[in-house]
């Protein structure tokens, strides 16, 4: 298998689960800022021209949260079970993820991280506090479910968790208002025990 990815927040949870599963995965690097994304040989294999990209011989799979439920079950994994209720509890939150919750972190991660590395300008000031109100809207919603849980699902680990914490791990660089939210903290401080979280992307020669 081959997985294709670059070091920002969406690969960071294929690359993270595939390293926590300790998978034959072949890690493969496009880079962004060349323009490596939009060849027409990465375009052939993923029409979006977004990362991360994942081959398994002669089938090809586009978007992470996808990407971690294919990896998690060639696994035999827990982290995808097989007991349908828990899958629709996970599918649950990674439909809220999608549709709330990253739309607020995504866009406050955009502004103070991705526009400084590829010179991108100054960040939309009024996007920012848009972004923080939804933010701490949609962050209400899961510091109550984690007030009295370990994880978001069936008190076990789950691509659920991989998903829905992803942006947790910039959060001092992106100055996520996380003051209010112990429940999360904590959350967040139990994933980070794991190594395939610290350090999900495999180590490259400097440039």
């Amino acid at each position: 298998m081959q997985l294709y990815y670059y070091e920002v927040m969406n690969p960071r949870k294929a690359c993270a689960v595939a390293k926590y599963l300790e998978l034959p995965v072949e890690f493969v690097h496009v880079d962004l800022g060349k323009g490596e994304h939009k060849t027409p040989e990465y375009l052939a294999m993923n029409p979006n021209g977004k990362v991360p990209t994942l081959k398994d011989g002669d089938y090809t799979l586009w978007e992470a949260n996808a990407i971690m439920c294919y990896l998690s079950n060639a696994a035999k994994s827990d982290l995808w079970p097989q007991d349908v209720m828990r899958q629709i509890e996970i599918m649950r939150w990674l439909s809220w993820d999608s549709q709330h919750f990253v739309r607020a972190t995504v866009s406050i991660y955009f502004e103070r991280l991705i526009r400084p590395m590829f010179n991108l300008g100054p960040a939309d000031e009024a996007a920012l506090t848009e972004a923080e109100t939804n933010f701490k809207h949609f962050a209400a919603v899961l510091e109550q479910h984690l007030t009295d849980r370990e994880y978001l699902v069936a008190d076990k680990l789950s691509v659920a968790d991989f998903a829905v914490g992803v942006t947790f791990p910039y959060a001092e660089k992106i100055k996520l208002p996380l003051a209010e939210f112990p429940a999360i903290r904590r959350w967040h401080d139990r994933l980070n025990q794991l190594p395939a979280w610290q350090n999900p992307f495999p180590k490259r020669p400097k440039q």
